[in-house]
């Protein structure tokens, strides 16, 4: 998900120097895709008790020279992870050679005698905002850190600032909706995105900044989107992957189309249009044939295959979980989008476990979800909760009363750092389910009534 700090604006703040792509840490990464290599590193964090965010749109801008030098918690890690390197040797500039007049830009911003409480933004994840994610739970991340976009109005005129101005905000609710669900951050998005809208009519002056200025518009409505689509407002996310549909259309961006379909496709399967959800997804397959990424065909297969079982077609859905996996088997692409470091193992069983559940398979459905939960990493805490809440169902229903009740009390534990009405739905429903079946289990008792009581609270 997205980085918790923001870009510079064009609001009294130097330009940014030039970037340089970083050749040397690209090689560093060596044959693994940009998503694994971020997993290796907060891996490495862990192992010296450090805490990064780090994801595959982070190491994609390091690679980009965006970032020139990491902020303090990442240059421990990458340390530890390359102890016979320097700074310079993974071609990062030195501190001091970023200070100064395009310090702001790179989130290093000198004391000043004048100013004794500086605005520190970094292009990680600022310092604030990660304490805050250790220690305050999701009020106090929200507090910490803004969605970005905060122009006054927008400029009459628009250029790579504002570009990647919109391009952060997209990160910055990404990360934060992969850690806390989006109940608490869908209001709060709008008017970046009304913002990013009004500046696709500002005046640019190259048509590459038009062309970001149009992908960043689409993916920050596909991200509210998804924000209304999580907690529950199924019309607003409609119109919002509408809008970013239209966006690429007019733009001509056959990734964005992709991406729109795509979550047009999970949208209508959980609103109950499973025959949509089949149309949608296999129209993000025709728009996404030429983008050279097997793992996004493959996540769009298994959208495809959760709208054939909605329909009860066993054999069709069968059919695009076969693809689904032989796509998958074919490893990461430099060519994957952004979007999609969620797209692991872990979401490739949860997503085949709500299959066999909607064909009323339980206990394959079950075997998949538990092994999502397991290989799930801890960055994606609302998918623990949620493939823990769709484990919790399907063991219900497969006759494990007492384990489901243990995989619901371990739901309600994350919903204290998760707010997702989706999921707090999904559990509502198996707590029902255990109540009229199963009431007189010492284990179903107490999940039941912690249940009742957080429900309260």
């Amino acid at each position: 998900m997205p980085s918790a700090s923001s870009s510079p604006s064009s609001r009294g703040t130097a330009a940014r120097p030039a970037s340089q792509p970083n050749t040397a840490f690209r090689r560093l990464r060596g044959t693994r895709s940009p998503g694994e290599f971020a997993a290796a590193v907060r891996r490495a964090a862990r192992d010296i008790g450090e805490q990064v965010s780090c994801d595959a749109r982070y190491i994609g801008r390091v690679e980009s020279g965006e970032i020139r030098c990491p902020n303090y918690a990442y240059e421990r890690v990458f340390r530890h992870m390359f102890p016979d390197r320097t700074l310079a040797d993974m071609g990062f500039a030195a501190r001091e050679d970023v200070r100064g007049r395009g310090a702001r830009a790179y989130g290093i911003v000198p004391a000043a005698r004048n100013e004794p409480h500086p605005p520190v933004t970094t292009h990680e994840e600022s310092d604030v905002l990660r304490r805050a994610f250790m220690t305050g739970g999701p009020a106090a991340a929200l507090a910490a850190g803004s969605l970005g976009l905060g122009f006054s109005r927008p400029p009459r005129r628009a250029g790579e600032t504002e570009a990647a101005e919109v391009e952060e905000a997209v990160r910055r609710i990404r990360l934060l909706d992969d850690r806390h669900g989006a109940d608490g951050l869908y209001r709060r998005a709008a008017q970046p995105l009304r913002t990013a809208y009004a500046l696709l009519d500002a005046d640019t002056r190259r048509q590459s900044t038009a062309d970001r200025l149009h992908a960043g518009a689409g993916e920050l409505a596909i991200s509210v989107g998804w924000l209304a689509h999580d907690s529950g407002r199924f019309a607003d996310a409609r119109s919002h992957y509408g809008e970013a549909l239209a966006t690429a259309r007019v733009a001509g961006d056959a990734a964005l189309e992709a991406h729109a379909f795509c979550n047009t496709a999970f949208l209508a399967r959980d609103a109950g249009r499973p025959r949509e959800a089949v149309r949608a997804a296999q129209a993000a397959q025709r728009a996404a044939k030429h983008l050279s990424s097997p793992r996004l065909m493959s996540l769009l297969a298994l959208r495809e295959a959760g709208g054939w079982a909605r329909l009860g077609d066993r054999a069709a859905c069968e059919d695009a979980l076969l693809r689904a996996h032989t796509l998958f088997g074919r490893g990461p692409s430099d060519q994957d989008p952004e979007w999609m470091t969620f797209y692991g193992e872990a979401e490739l069983e949860g997503l085949e476990a709500q299959c066999w559940s909607a064909l009323g398979e339980w206990g394959r459905a079950a075997d998949h979800a538990r092994r999502a939960v397991s290989l799930q990493d801890s960055h994606f805490a609302r998918n623990i909760a949620l493939f823990t809440a769709e484990l919790a169902g399907n063991l219900a229903r497969d006759g494990a009363p007492d384990e489901a009740a243990h995989s619901g009390r371990r739901v309600l534990r994350l919903l204290d750092q998760v707010q997702s009405s989706r999921i707090r739905a999904m559990l509502d429903t198996t707590a029902e389910f255990l109540r009229r079946r199963h009431a007189d289990s010492a284990p179903v008792a107490d999940f039941l009534a912690l249940h009742a009581a957080t429900a309260h609270a």
